[in-house]
């Protein structure tokens, strides 16, 4: 059972850019906007429930995930920011994976999100957003760790990346020694280190972000006349770096700590055809976020 279930990490690699062995978890995070009155606010809820079929080692992943984001737009604007300060997402997904041989297994994934402002209090075509992964998974084990070294390889597809085509998925895991293990990849690498069974250090570079749909567009540059810089759409893509800490509450149910600063601090508002119209905020800061998760590790 664990061997398998750590095709959920594959199955969670979607808008979030998230990556964890987590059957369910509950974050918070903050994320104050240096030079300006805004600041980000995300509290956030996800599950998975591997479901085996009767042929052995093939499952079904169904997972749901919610999101309530708080965009204090605070800064003077010559546009209403009034609408722009909650956006929330509804995600289903649903997995599928099988044993291809003693080392290899595949595992797809599909999915629908609704991401939007819901500033008319309804769902609209905009606010839906379609997934699609392919991942080969590779795991290697030996008599002294569980999982010495994995990699992952795929394929992933979504109407929010702005690209016709899939885009490349890898990454490698290898616990080396009993107190360290690394992993290299997107969306996160790290370095980290084991004190014991309940607390371990990393340091790390990761990617975040959301998009939403803006469901009432406007003109993002009322000053200037005969433009087209319609905002449809906001989105914010976050390159940072940082140290966490997690404290193993039980052997599945951890807490844990992340801390860091941006490399990359990209706001924007875009417009249908996902060009950007305008740019909200790109000055780097500082990033925390923290929260409960329950894994299969």
């Amino acid at each position: 059972m664990r061997k398998l279930l750590v095709l959920v990490l594959c199955f969670w690699i979607q808008g979030s850019f998230s990556q964890a062995t987590d059957l369910a978890r509950i974050e918070y995070t903050y994320f104050p906007q240096k030079n300006s009155d805004n600041s980000f606010r995300r509290a956030r809820a996800q599950v998975a429930f591997p479901f085996e079929l009767k042929k052995e080692g093939t499952y079904l992943i169904p997972g749901f995930e919610y999101r309530n984001v708080n965009f204090k737009y605070n800064d003077p604007e010559d546009f209403n920011t009034r609408d722009l300060d909650r956006f929330q997402s509804f995600t289903i997904t649903l997995g599928y994976t099988f044993k291809m041989n003693e080392e290899w297994r595949f595992g797809a994934e599909t999915g629908v999100k609704i991401a939007s402002n819901f500033s008319t209090g309804k769902i609209v075509n905009d606010d839906l957003i379609y997934t699609g992964t392919v991942l080969f998974v590779k795991i290697k084990e030996d008599e002294r760790y569980y999982e010495p070294w994995r990699l992952i390889l795929g394929l992933r597809y979504s109407t929010t990346a702005g690209f016709p085509f899939p885009l490349p998925v890898i990454n490698y895991y290898k616990r080396w020694t009993e107190k360290w293990s690394y992993s290299i990849g997107p969306p996160k690498s790290n370095l980290k280190y084991y004190f014991n069974d309940k607390h371990n250090l990393q340091a790390f570079v990761t990617l975040d972000g959301f998009f939403a749909n803006v469901q009432e567009n406007f003109d993002a540059t009322p000053d200037f006349s005969n433009n087209d810089n319609i905002a449809d759409s906001m989105s914010m893509t976050i390159l940072l770096s940082g140290l966490g800490y997690e404290y193993g509450i039980t052997e599945h149910l951890s807490f844990y700590i992340y801390a860091g600063h941006t490399l990359i601090n990209d706001i924007r508002l875009r417009d249908r055809n996902r060009d950007d119209v305008y740019t909200i905020n790109k000055t780097n800061t500082f990033y925390g976020r923290g929260g409960l998760k329950f894994s299969i590790f």
